[in-house]
C-alpha cells in the first residue's frame, strides 16, 4: 500500500470551471449518487474520519473538493448526483460544471464510481459509464456497503455488475473494473489502494488497470 494516502490534506474547493486549480501531476476523481457512501469511501482510503465531509442532507454539496497527496497527486471528491432536492436551474448549472471538469481535465487519470451494492447501476450511474466509455476514461466501480449483504448476495451482485460492464468494455474504450467494498469495515481497501497506485504512481497501462478486477476475483 502506498502510504501517501494517509498524508492527504484538503487543498481547495472549486465552485465553477474558472476556480479549478492549475493542472499538474495526476488526479483521480470519486463520483457517485449522494447516498452511495462516496465521501465515506474516500475517507477510508485516506484513513481519516472527516477528510471528505459527509452531509446530513445528501446532495447539497455543489463543490468539487481537491485533496492533495505527496508527489503532486490529488484525490477529487465530486458532488453527489441523482438525489439532491434543489431547483432544476441549479441542477443544470451543477451538471455543466461536473461535465466541464470531466471533459477538459487532462490530469484526470481515472474515475472511481461508487455505488450502493444493494442498488447498483441506477440511471445516473449508467450515464456516467457511457460518458466514461465515450471519453476513454479508465473507470473502477466500487460496490460499497458490502457489509450490509450476505456473502451469496455479494457474489451474485458482483457477477451481475461484471456482466453489465462488459457492454461498456470495447476495444476502443478504456478498461472498466469492479470490486466489492465496505467504507465502514474497510473490506476491499487493499484492492482499491492497488488500483489507485496503478493510476497515480505507475505507468498507465492495461495490465495495471486490470489488476484490481483480477485481485477481487481471487478473494
Amino acid at each position: 500500500m502506498n502510504k501517501n494516502y494517509h498524508q492527504a490534506k484538503f487543498s481547495l474547493s472549486a465552485s465553477s470551471p474558472a476556480s479549478l486549480p492549475p493542472e499538474f501531476g495526476f488526479e483521480v476523481a470519486f463520483a457517485g449518487r449522494s447516498n452511495s457512501g462516496k465521501s465515506s469511501s474516500l475517507n477510508r482510503v485516506c484513513q481519516q474520519k472527516s477528510l471528505a465531509r459527509t452531509s446530513k442532507t445528501p446532495g447539497r454539496t455543489q463543490l468539487i473538493n481537491f485533496f492533495a497527496i505527496p508527489e503532486g497527486r490529488y484525490l477529487v471528491d465530486l458532488p453527489g448526483y441523482g438525489y439532491a432536492k434543489v431547483p432544476d436551474k441549479v441542477k443544470r448549472t451543477w451538471k455543466r460544471f461536473i461535465e466541464t471538469y470531466l471533459d477538459t481535465r487532462f490530469t484526470l487519470k481515472g474515475l472511481v464510481l461508487v455505488m450502493d451494492i444493494r442498488h447498483p447501476l441506477k440511471e445516473y450511474d449508467k450515464l456516467m459509464l457511457r460518458w466514461a466509455t465515450d471519453k476513454k476514461l479508465p473507470t473502477h466501480v466500487l460496490l460499497n456497503k458490502s457489509d450490509k449483504l450476505k456473502r451469496g448476495q455479494i457474489n451474485n451482485t458482483l457477477m451481475s455488475v461484471k456482466k453489465e460492464l462488459k457492454t461498456y468494455n470495447t476495444v476502443e474504450s478504456a478498461p472498466m473494473t469492479v470490486q466489492t467494498f465496505s467504507a465502514s469495515k474497510g473490506d476491499g481497501l487493499e484492492v482499491l489502494w492497488s488500483l489507485l497506485d496503478s493510476w497515480l504512481y505507475e505507468e498507465l497501462n492495461e495490465e495495471s488497470l486490470g489488476e484490481a478486477d483480477e485481485l477481487d476475483s481471487k478473494k
